[in-house]
């Protein structure tokens, strides 16, 4: 197995088939797992990358099987672009862009959704759900649209109309909860689990951030492997931060 599961809080290792989504140990508010690799025994280099290929070119990194599902939607490989007008105008040397809008339903979380869609059908889960407010909802509808697995949303009953709409169009079942984001988020943990069905939410689920880490990569190698100085990332729960800095390191090392 090239990678285990480690709780960030008490630092106890798993292997992947121990344990499905947060440290027994520290519970699910304590217990996030995150993954780690043997980069030891991970051959890779350079010259496999391009610079618009979909996430799947960096499946040697991520902890995925050789031979399981691959959403057919193009997820990642989304452009970077250079604007040096306005990076003269802040006196920098290099502005770049990173525009995830090409993804399938316009939206950086399409990456977060597609390895925890290929982990559903790796552990022959039929069902996935989320709580979301609107764009991991429309993400995880959008991408397992075209797959076998029946998706399900719970979201607070006064999201935007417009959300709520997109949600059924991609063939979702939707359940409005009359209630916050946090209370729809607990239901739909106490439900998941009860049901059986595999959790695409966020600090849970560990394998999301392994497809958040691929924009950092795709900008080093679509920057030709310079690692910009600075990075300004736009925060929702904050997880995003964690693999952008981690896996720049990792990966031009």
């Amino acid at each position: 197995m090239k990678y285990k599961l480690r709780c960030i809080t008490c630092g106890r290792i798993y292997e992947p088939d121990d344990v499905e989504y947060t440290c027994p140990k520290c519970g699910d508010r304590l217990g996030t797992l995150e993954v780690i690799y043997d980069y030891e025994n991970i051959k890779v280099s350079r010259e496999e990358f391009s610079k618009y290929e979909n996430i799947w070119q960096f499946e040697k990194i991520l902890p995925i099987e050789e031979n399981s599902y691959r959403t057919p939607l193009h997820v990642g490989g989304t452009p970077l672009y250079a604007f040096p007008q306005l990076a003269e105008e802040l006196g920098i040397k290099k502005l770049l862009i990173k525009y995830d809008g090409t993804n399938p339903t316009a939206s950086y979380k399409d990456r977060a959704s597609a390895v925890a869609i290929t982990k559903a059908y790796e552990k022959e889960y039929d069902t996935i759900y989320c709580a979301s407010t609107g764009n991991a909802a429309s993400s995880l509808s959008g991408l397992s649209a075209p797959t076998k697995l029946k998706t399900y949303i719970f979201l607070p009953a006064s999201a935007p109309i417009a959300k709520i709409s997109q949600l059924f169009i991609y063939g979702a079942k939707v359940i409005p909860i009359d209630g916050s984001y946090d209370e729809a988020f607990d239901i739909s943990m106490k439900i998941g689990e009860e049901k059986g069905w595999y959790c695409r939410n966020s600090a849970i689920n560990p394998y999301l951030l392994e497809g958040k880490k691929t924009g950092a990569l795709e900008i080093a190698v679509q920057n030709d492997w310079e690692v910009p100085d600075y990075l300004l990332v736009s925060v929702g729960d904050g997880q995003l931060l964690v693999h952008f800095t981690r896996d720049f390191m990792i990966f031009i090392n």
